[in-house]
């Protein structure tokens, strides 16, 4: 292909699967169908155990709520995509089709980010105000705190496609990943990209960089609030109804910088590296989740055993 100067968008990008291991990746898919079914089986069933045990509709679980359905929403996204290439080795997509993905996909992850910044919140107030908890985040506030999760993703990336549809791509359409991602996409244009980098950088730190901030801020003073409790039982109880969800933000913020440096510092890491490190921002936090508040919770642990008794039963 020869870049003549006219603007040029291609028909379809060529997403890649596992670089070096094509010959494996029927192999490969049985991993991925694992944790994809785990994902999906598990969401579901918190999201039916919370809605079916009345003494889980309270703020917590109702944010618990939110992060199973995105994490739904983000398996959906790239499951047919993913499984499209290990299993029929499908790798063209549509250019609109591509932007639509990519939407969704960086929505989804803004949302997460957001739900888990709300469930710090929520800690907080539970651990440093007891006794206002109810008052504070009643079911009409979490209602309005969801809303504006999903108003606040909508409307941040929304000028994202426009910014990747008025580029001039060169004729390279060969993707990094087995999905749609913006800094992917972008950096295939053979024209200035600066106002793409510029804007995904401000948007990434003003919303997911600013979650992630909040999120510690919220446990330096939940860490003040149990330093100052009377009792170091007092103090263990207390931090162990915010284990599951430091692990849920451990999951996903680490491998979230972790894609974000490498798109955009990491240009001599190998394709490998950053195939695992998307995989995993994608697909093991929905796996991971689930698991981590079926053990860690002792109400969603036991809903799900009085459950399976009447099953049984």
């Amino acid at each position: 292909w020869e870049f003549n100067g006219s603007f040029y968008q291609p028909s379809a990008f060529l997403m890649m699967g596992i670089p070096g291991l094509e010959a494996l990746h029927h192999w490969i898919s049985i991993p991925f169908c694992a944790l994809y079914l785990i994902a999906l089986l598990g969401n579901c069933m918190i999201l039916f155990i919370i809605k079916k045990t009345q003494s889980l509709h309270e703020p917590m679980y109702y944010f618990l709520s939110m992060l199973a359905v995105t994490d739904l929403g983000l398996v959906l996204c790239t499951l047919p995509t993913t499984l499209g290439i290990f299993w029929f080795n499908i790798r063209r997509i549509g250019f609109d089709a591509c932007l639509t993905q990519m939407y969704f996909i960086h929505i989804l992850s803004f949302i997460e980010s957001s739900v888990l910044l709300a469930m710090a919140f929520d800690r907080f107030i539970a651990i440093s105000h007891p006794l206002r908890h109810p008052s504070i985040l009643t079911k009409t506030t979490v209602i309005k705190i969801g809303l504006a999760i999903i108003l606040r993703g909508m409307v941040s990336l929304l000028p994202i496609p426009f910014l990747l549809k008025r580029l001039t791509y060169c004729g390279k359409t060969e993707l990094s990943h087995s999905f749609c991602f913006h800094p992917d996409i972008m950096n295939l244009a053979c024209t200035d990209i600066k106002v793409n980098v510029f804007y995904g950088m401000i948007i990434l730190l003003s919303t997911v960089g600013m979650d992630f901030i909040f999120i510690v801020l919220s446990y330096i003073l939940i860490i003040k609030t149990v330093i100052s409790l009377a009792t170091k039982e007092e103090c263990l109880k207390a931090l162990n109804t915010c284990v599951s969800h430091i692990c849920a933000v451990l999951v996903f913020f680490i491998p979230m910088i972790g894609l974000s440096m490498i798109h955009r510092f990491g240009k001599n890491v190998p394709p490998l590296v950053n195939t695992l490190v998307a995989y995993t921002y994608l697909i093991i936090p929905p796996a991971l989740n689930p698991i981590i508040y079926s053990i860690k919770s002792s109400h969603i642990r036991e809903a799900l055993l009085r459950t399976l008794r009447r099953k049984n039963g």
